[in-house]
């Protein structure tokens, strides 16, 4: 190992030891800095009393440890002219070696993350439960990070493993050598309590330490984790308001004399701009980025002196002022590890502080123009060794691309279709399949990155789009039942941001999004089969685990009688595949069309 990254590793473990002790309090020889102005600091820099500290942070890597494909490989960029050009982006090799380019040349450097670096993995890391990636990040030196909702995809006691490490309790060591180890960084959980001991799961926070300086770090994910995770991966956990945790552990911090503080947040907006490099605080840009983040970025403790967010995929390097009217950098970096940010926070020793208004901050690309790093693609290969042959494996075959694009998208339909194909196979008498959109995670690509051939569909392209493991389940619902989920898409918890079921064949209806809340869903445009549902009759409606217990806010559904649970939704999708295609008949390209748009 370098001695520069051996170096930081013993510092990371020294500063973890003493991630919840009390630490003695700083003098502070004048009013705390945040007030100071940008030229000030610059002029005290060289005198010792403040220093420059690197925070490069990134979110949502999702286990992407091979390069992303598709849209979800590419970045929007912005160039001088005003004119966008895409960027091919994303790789832990690529990622690591942006990493370690950035940190040269800066003696204080911290690398934290915002959540969701697991779950919804493609197949190289979600089919080892996600060492693969909890192993790189430790070779990236991850300092620490918040959880994301996904990290509960397969519960509490399964992140406490990814922490803490061990092999995993069903499927055992893949390593006949070596027990995994977990990981070395901490997790941190702020906002996320036991039910019956009402105290965090994990750390709620952390202080790195260098040469007297001390900045802290506190983690949450998004208050509405349970409704978007199963019932059975947040069972017997609370989560709590994002805002009142970051401020009680805010005071906590400042009592310990821990003055500069860092909210890592799993929650996040949107930009005005899908360019990555998009000046949201240029004039005329207004507030430059909308959603939940800005709420909490208004209301979270001026004690608080950056954001870093995520879960929305999206990237930004924004300011929003803070309760006392003080711009506060909030940042994400998309997703995938196709960018990472570096923030500059100017240090006050005198405060213990940073000087707010000298934070300086940007995203950057990381480009698949620099050399690999060795060690992550060592890593990276030898698990490609384990997975492949089942990764590789053909299961079907497709005549063009089938996206997961669109209020209605080729693929929703096809895996929509594949999931009433196998309620049929277990209930003759099943008659409607529901998908959520956000459990599609890819689309099937037509040319393949391999060598397997044109419309050639692997295990691990299927396993890329479905990687959740739900089940599928058939369940009576009333047909008024059937229409008030449908009008749940665009209602109640889903009315400012539509969660649109995708459906099987038969099924159709027009969604006027000309109106407002539940109208948007025109009621008597609902049909089966040309017939209109029966508000009074009972239907057989398949849909995957999540859905049946009520998540996306489709509560609706979760209220369905007799239950019946079949295979999981993955095996659904490769038996569908196999027995509708081959390589002289592949699959069609699904028309997208049973849901009339009116705009």
């Amino acid at each position: 190992m370098p001695s520069m990254l051996r170096h930081r590793r013993t510092h990371r473990i020294l500063a973890a030891a003493a991630g919840l002790a009390t630490i003695g309090g700083l003098a502070a020889a004048m009013p705390a800095s945040a007030g100071q102005d940008h030229a000030t600091a610059r002029h005290h820099h060289g005198s010792g009393r403040y220093q420059d500290v690197q925070l490069l942070s990134f979110n949502d890597l999702h286990g992407n440890l091979e390069p992303p494909t598709g849209s979800s490989g590419r970045v929007t960029e912005t160039q001088e002219d005003g004119t966008t050009r895409t960027v091919d982006a994303g790789g832990a090799e690529y990622l690591a070696t942006h990493l370690r380019q950035a940190r040269k040349g800066n003696k204080y450097s911290i690398t934290a993350a915002a959540g969701d670096m697991v779950g919804a993995s493609p197949l190289l890391s979600g089919l080892f439960h996600d060492e693969p990636t909890i192993d790189a990040l430790n070779k990236l030196d991850l300092d620490v990070t918040s959880v994301g909702n996904h990290e509960f995809d397969e519960g509490a006691q399964e992140l406490a493993r990814l922490q803490n490490g061990g092999c995993h309790p069903t499927d055992g060591c893949y390593d006949a050598k070596k027990k995994f180890k977990g990981a070395d960084f901490p997790y941190l959980a702020a906002n996320v309590t036991g039910e019956r001991t009402g105290k965090p799961i994990l750390k709620p926070y952390w202080v790195w330490q260098k040469n007297g300086i001390k900045i802290g770090f506190i983690g949450v994910t998004l208050e509405g984790t349970p409704d978007i995770v199963s019932a059975e991966g947040v069972k017997g956990l609370k989560f709590g308001d994002e805002v009142e945790t970051i401020n009680k552990y805010a005071k906590v911090l400042r009592a310990q004399g821990v003055n500069s503080i860092v909210a890592l947040i799993h929650e996040g907006g949107a930009p005005a701009s899908a360019s990555y490099n998009y000046d949201c605080d240029s004039p005329g840009a207004g507030d430059g980025i909308s959603g939940p983040i800005v709420d909490i970025a208004k209301d979270v403790s001026p004690s608080v002196d950056a954001l870093v967010t995520g879960h929305t995929h999206q990237a930004y390097a924004c300011t929003i002022d803070d309760p006392a009217g003080n711009p506060r950098t909030v940042t994400s970096a998309a997703s995938f590890a196709r960018l990472y940010t570096d923030t500059t926070l100017t240090y006050d020793r005198w405060t213990g502080d940073i000087a707010r208004t000298a934070v300086k901050s940007a995203n950057h690309v990381v480009t698949r123009d620099v050399a690999k790093a060795a060690d992550i693609t060592g890593l990276i290969s030898q698990w490609q060794t384990l997975a492949a042959p089942v990764a590789s494996r053909p299961i079907g075959y497709i005549a063009g691309e089938i996206g997961n694009t669109g209020t209605e998208s080729p693929l929703g339909d096809l895996i929509a279709d594949a999931q009433l194909a196998h309620a049929k196979s277990l209930d003759p008498e099943a008659d409607i399949a529901l998908m959520n959109p956000g459990g599609i995670r890819a689309g099937l690509t037509y040319t393949a990155s391999g060598s397997e051939g044109d419309g050639v569909v692997t295990y691990g392209e299927a396993y890329t789009v479905q990687p959740f493991a739900n089940t599928v389940n058939l369940v009576d619902l009333t047909g008024a039942q059937v229409i008030t989920a449908l009008q749940q898409q665009v209602s109640g918890a889903n009315e400012a941001s539509p969660k649109i079921l995708q459906i099987s064949s038969g099924l159709t209806y027009t969604l006027d999004l000309t109106k407002s809340g539940a109208a948007r869903v025109v009621t008597d445009s609902v049909k089966l089969n040309g017939a209109a549902i029966d508000p009074a009759a009972t239907y057989r409606v398949a849909m995957n685990s999540f859905l049946a217990g009520g998540g996306d806010g489709f509560t609706e559904l979760g209220k369905g009688g007799n239950v019946l649970v079949g295979s999981d939704d993955l095996a659904a999708f490769e038996s569908y595949l196999t027995a509708n295609s081959s390589a002289s008949a592949p699959y069609p390209v699904p028309g997208a069309d049973r849901i009339t748009i009116v705009k």
